[in-house]
């Protein structure tokens, strides 16, 4: 790696990034899943700064419980605190850290990268509630608190549910989806919210995201057995039903479901569709019907013919460069070889390098990328 930092280093030359660090990752027998979904956080800068603020704000505490957040900050925080401009860093703590927490990552077998990114996002959340919630606690328990002093009991009247602590997790990646569904006896349409911390999108041949999230919100008819529940009419009726996205997130990552099981093969098939994804994208399909504008900064990229074994790499976009970091390895790319990972337009290809998880910036944060 000692060649290709530098090989980088020259390639940047007076353009490299002031403060800013980039690191190779080392691989512990198949965890290239793990390293291009943490390349791909490392770079999404809000989250990042916001996790090395968690860090400075609890490294002075000695009882700290180790756990992934806590595995996680420091890793980022060795990586941006590193004399060296490039070189290679061993994610040993949070991999043992994973592995010891869920048991799907224990062996040594080719894993899902966004299967992954969804147990640590959640799991990052998890921690925070906790964490909040138990500082919460100690602050309505202690003698010093007038409520405490006044034997006034924590809790909400009537079995109110607690608000639902939003995290600065929840606040980078987390968005809201309406579910609506209009009785076509009555007219009156019923809407459900749920959040998403990434949006898995169906793929079809020849596509683009665009096309993709047009399907995603496209209206679907309930009929025959099908048939919709009205709470107005009291009795089963045809409607329509369609999932548009009420508040878009901040981070929008976006899943492209690669892997389909085959009933005719009796197993999972990866499908090599060709996929276009912008580097500037526009979200349309909201509640509001206003644009909110997107840019690309990472693409998690699966290398490989199946499901079950293969490759995963990172495609980073840092300071309007793009980086190409494959386990230890970091090269420097043109912004115009992103394409060559939108997927095949045949079925039978020799190229089985094809974006799997896109990360999009919403340019409203003004991106620092």
């Amino acid at each position: 790696m000692g060649a290709a930092g530098s090989k980088l280093e020259k390639a940047l030359g007076d353009q490299f990034p002031e403060g800013e660090r980039y690191f190779g990752l080392e691989n512990f027998g198949n965890t290239c899943y793990c390293n291009s979904v943490l390349q791909a956080l490392y770079f999404c800068v809000p989250f990042r700064e916001q996790l090395l603020e968690y860090y400075g704000n609890n490294k002075s505490i000695g009882d700290v419980e180790e756990n992934l957040l806590t595995c996680l900050a420091d890793l980022f925080s060795q990586i941006s605190s590193q004399k060296k401009k490039t070189g290679v860093i061993a994610p040993k703590r949070f991999v043992q850290r994973l592995r010891k927490q869920n048991e799907i990552f224990r062996s040594y077998m080719h894993q899902d990268a966004h299967e992954f990114l969804n147990f640590l996002l959640n799991e990052l959340v998890d921690i925070l509630e906790k964490e909040a919630q138990t500082e919460k606690t100690d602050q309505e328990v202690s003698p010093t608190s007038e409520k405490a002093a006044n034997g006034s009991k924590s809790g909400l009247a009537n079995g109110a549910q607690k608000e639902h602590l939003v995290t600065w997790v929840h606040k980078n990646f987390q968005g809201i989806l309406t579910n609506e569904t209009r009785c076509l006896q009555c007219e009156t349409v019923t809407a459900r919210d749920e959040t998403f911390l990434d949006l898995s999108l169906d793929i079809e041949q020849n596509s683009s995201i665009t096309s993709c999230l047009k399907n995603f919100s496209s209206t679907e008819m309930l009929n025959a057995q099908d048939k919709f529940f009205c709470d107005k009419c009291c009795s089963l009726q045809e409607a329509q039903k369609r999932m548009k996205i009420k508040k878009p997130p901040h981070i929008l990552v976006i899943h492209l479901k690669r892997f389909k099981y085959m009933e005719q093969l009796g197993r999972l098939k990866k499908l090599s569709y060709r996929v276009v994804f912008p580097l500037e994208l526009k979200l349309s399909n909201t509640v509001e019907n206003t644009d909110t504008e997107y840019s690309l900064f990472a693409v998690v990229v699966h290398v490989g013919s199946g499901p079950n074994h293969g490759h995963y790499i990172s495609l980073v976009k840092s300071h309007n460069h793009w980086l190409f970091f494959d386990d230890e390895n970091i090269e420097m790319i043109d912004e115009s070889a992103v394409q060559t990972f939108f997927g095949s337009a045949q079925e039978y290809s020799s190229n089985t390098d094809h974006g799997y998880i896109l990360f999009y910036e919403s340019l409203g944060l003004g991106n620092k990328n």
